[in-house]
């Protein structure tokens, strides 16, 4: 997984991280702390890798800004990449 989200393409490669290595079905506004595993129902992360995710979402949000992209335009691009759709 990065560690630092400084380009669309560290946007790109994150949300691309979390939906194939993860196979988290994320949305970009939610706390990474309040996931939680369907079949065990414990949190899927600990406190601080939802720290760690939470810190890159917000990185992404910024560079999405600083870069006038839509960040939820290429959350559902990858989505839909993701599902083959």
């Amino acid at each position: 997984m990065i560690s630092k989200v400084k380009s669309i393409q560290d946007v790109e490669a994150f949300f691309k991280h979390l939906l194939e290595n993860e196979s988290l079905n994320f949305h970009p506004d939610d706390d990474f702390r309040n996931y939680i595993h369907m079949e065990t129902k414990l949190p899927s992360y600990s406190i601080e890798e939802a720290e760690f995710r939470n810190k890159l979402m917000k990185d992404c949000f910024n560079v999405c800004k600083r870069e006038g992209t839509d960040i939820y335009e290429i959350g559902s691009l990858q989505l839909f990449n993701n599902l083959n759709f």
